[in-house]
């Protein structure tokens, strides 16, 4: 269908006022629009105001009624516009009965849209058949079957009557507001027309239950190689545009604890399955499940979790799946100012705005958000944080962005459900130590080095943490996290790098050296101490806090190293491409200015203790 872009409907009088048709020229880029503060919103009409607000304050019974009572498209659309998971037990289970329990339609309509589609008598597909849909949601309902050829139970999902008419008729009448939304709401700087436009796109989609199963499909062979994820397989001999066959998945919805627990699971396991899961979609290859209700979620009896329902799918462009994990190595680092310049690779803003203004709001939420660590910051936390300076300035969020937030929200408010505590950033954080330290991509790279590089300074403690959070996901092996590295310091361009880390190995040595010879020394018994000392109580003449920073390095490298040694699948011949590697002209170089450092480290020190000079920290 096609949507009319014209002004459906005059603007009610009482909106033609100087409050909300002031400012730019309607016609003006959305993208040069700036948002006034939340004080604006008091200039809606009151008598609106405390419908809304008397809408808030009824049940979460009451509201689900309403919008079961309103039909499936404004379900359907309701269910677009949700984009956080409450944490509360009853909205949650009252939100998925409304997404999984709507009114049926007639069984009868049903089995004739089976027969018509597929071509053959229902007896002669199925030797048995539900009498009644198992579920119904906003665009079909769900009948549990026997096939008779095969003896497999499956899922036949029905799609309702008349539906496809319905909803044009609704994006029809929507859009209209849309465009006046547009054209006179100042205040809202996103294009509303668009993001109506593409959620219109995604349900049109969804009548398609031929894509539906491709999408499936696409899914399956992804995401479905974990053995703890599971994907029903599409039954195409039996699957038309209206009616969709696949396998029959028993299992609990993840809303339903106290169920999952009687099977022995633990809801937060399958939670952070789902995360683990999610954020594999999301950014290593785009493409996501967007819609992660709970009703769409099952935990199987073997632990698994299932997905359903693959309808509403999109995907994350690749730029933006590196810009998202670079905009956390920004966040880690409190660097305000690349993380506005993130905006751009995300197309959140337009090229010709400037972001200078943005950096003092990101750094004024973050300084305070951030007392702990990022893993502990709450994700509804930081998206409220956020969603604070974009309403400020001339952000236009992409729709899929819009989508991952949905699905991350969800996801959290379920664990949340489970745990208070819960912070999906920290779960999360594993998968992010993981890619940046295997993930050969440039963007990435560049991204690591910034992490571990700071004014000329390896931060070996930000290497070990990233080390010790890698290894908690699974696919983390030191081959990986070895080769990647090595081939950005010794290819082309890589001139500044190896000099740091040249200049971080000549630290390095001398800390082994020399806290080696250290601690061989406070082994030996004290006859032999004071020979060696002749007399003195101390032969090392060193400074007692460029000791312990020389032995605070030795042992940090040595659990480096030990992390490294006990990850999965190592073995020493992962070393042997390092030999090989170090007999390249850049790798010579660099092995040269090593030792040439290394040599002239070692000589003073040993100069200075020959001396008996006292040492102080020396710069690395």
């Amino acid at each position: 269908m096609v949507f009319a872009a014209a002004s459906l409907f005059p603007l009610p009088p009482r909106l033609r006022g100087p409050t909300l048709s002031s400012g730019p020229n309607p016609g003006q880029a959305r993208s040069s629009r700036h948002r006034r503060g939340p004080a604006q919103s008091r200039s809606l009409p009151r008598r609106r105001e405390a419908e809304l607000m008397e809408f808030r304050g009824r049940s979460p019974r009451w509201q689900s009624n309403l919008f079961e009572r309103s039909g499936p498209r404004i379900c359907r659309a309701r269910r677009g516009a949700l984009a956080r998971a409450r944490s509360t037990p009853p909205p949650t289970a009252l939100r998925s009965r409304s997404e999984d329990a709507l009114p049926t339609f007639p069984d009868a309509e049903a089995f004739a849209c089976i027969e018509r589609e597929l071509g053959l008598p229902l007896d002669s597909i199925y030797s048995v058949i539900s009498p009644s849909p198992i579920a119904a949601a906003s665009l079909g309902q769900v009948y549990k079957a026997q096939l008779k050829y095969s003896g497999q139970i499956v899922a036949v999902k029905v799609q309702r009557p008349g539906i496809e008419e319905a909803i044009g008729l609704d994006f029809y009448l929507i859009r209209g507001l849309g465009f006046l939304i547009n054209k006179y709401v100042d205040f809202i700087s996103s294009d509303v027309v668009a993001l109506i436009d593409e959620f219109a796109r995604r349900v049109y989609q969804e009548l398609n239950y031929v894509q539906e199963g491709q999408n499936a499909r696409r899914f399956k062979k992804l995401y479905a190689d974990k053995a703890d994820v599971l994907v029903p397989d599409i039954f195409w001999d039996y699957t038309s545009v209206k009616v969709l066959t696949m396998d029959w998945v028993d299992g609990v919805k993840l809303s339903e604890q106290e169920a999952i627990e009687k099977q022995g699971l633990k809801l937060l396991d399958l939670v952070n399955t789902g995360i683990q899961c999610s954020l594999r979609q999301l950014l290593e290859y785009g493409y996501f499940h967007a819609d992660p209700h709970p009703g769409n979620l099952l935990a199987t009896p073997d632990g698994k979790l299932a997905f359903l329902d693959f309808g509403m799918m999109s995907e994350t462009p690749e730029d933006a799946r590196s810009a998202i994990i670079g905009h956390v190595v920004h966040l880690v680092n409190r660097d305000y100012e690349a993380m506005a310049q993130d905006y751009y690779a995300l197309n959140f803003l337009s090229p010709d705005v400037d972001v200078s203004p943005i950096v003092p709001a990101l750094r004024s939420f973050f300084d305070d958000a951030l007392n702990a660590t990022v893993s502990e910051l709450n994700f509804k936390t930081l998206v409220d944080g956020l969603g604070n300076v974009l309403y400020q300035y001339p952000f236009n969020v992409p729709a899929y962005y819009a989508l991952i937030l949905r699905s991350l929200t969800v996801l959290e408010g379920l664990a949340l459900y489970a745990d208070p505590n819960f912070k999906v950033l920290a779960a999360s954080y594993p998968y992010f130590a993981k890619r940046l330290l295997t993930d050969p991509n440039p963007y990435l790279r560049d991204a690591l080095i910034e992490l571990l590089f700071k004014d000329g300074r390896f931060r070996w403690n930000r290497l070990e943490n990233l080390l010790v959070q890698g290894r908690k996901d699974r696919d983390f092996t030191a081959k990986e996290a070895l080769q990647p590295v090595l081939k950005l310091l010794l290819g082309p361009g890589g001139e500044e790098l190896r000099a740091l880390v040249g200049k971080e190995a000549v630290c390095v040595t001398e800390a082994v050296v020399f806290g080696t010879m250290i601690d061989t020394y406070n082994s030996i018994p004290e006859p032999v101490k004071s020979i060696i000392s002749n007399g003195t109580t101390q032969p090392f003449r060193m400074d007692d806090g460029d000791r312990e920073r020389m032995l605070e390095l030795r042992d940090r490298v040595f659990r480096i190293w030990g992390l490294l040694r006990s990850s999965q699948n190592f073995d020493p011949s992962l070393l042997l491409p390092i030999l090989r590697v170090l007999q390249e002209p850049e790798a010579r170089n660099l092995s040269g200015q090593v030792v040439g450092g290394i040599s002239q480290r070692l000589a003073a020190r040993l100069l200075q203790q020959v001396l008996r000079i006292p040492t102080t920290a020396t710069p690395s």
